[in-house]
């Protein structure tokens, strides 16, 4: 087995396992009428960054490609914003939501070089 090949960098997987998190996390969450609206949106912005990866890579152009890197970088930002307000509206998640809200900084980062190169003309 190439050591190389074992230790490959995949986004898609990466996403997916944290749109897995979101969704474990959302399961934790007491539901009342302050968490509901909160869990729901986290849920589809969460789960939405790896969708529109995916997307992406599958896309027809780079027009394509290019807007489906700025759906992912939006994403990525809305889910903080909702992983913040669920930290504040469930105290016993906090340490989670914070953790998640890290990692998706990160995609909020790795999008943004992405479309920052895209914008410049640059090769991915």
């Amino acid at each position: 087995m190439n050591k190389t090949s074992s230790k490959k960098y995949d986004l898609e997987e990466r996403t997916a396992k944290f749109a897995e998190k979101i969704i474990e996390l959302a399961k934790k969450a007491p539901k009342n009428v302050v968490t509901i609206p909160i869990i729901n949106q986290l849920v589809k912005s969460g789960t939405s960054i790896g969708a529109n990866y995916c997307e992406a890579n599958g896309a027809s152009s780079k027009r394509d490609f290019t807007n489906k890197i700025f759906i992912c970088k939006k994403e990525s930002k809305e889910t903080k914003y909702w992983l913040r307000m669920l930290a504040k509206a469930v105290e016993e998640l906090k340490g989670e939501c914070q953790d998640l809200w890290r990692e998706a900084q990160e995609y909020t980062l790795i999008f943004s070089k992405i479309a920052a190169n895209l914008k410049a003309g640059n090769k991915i």
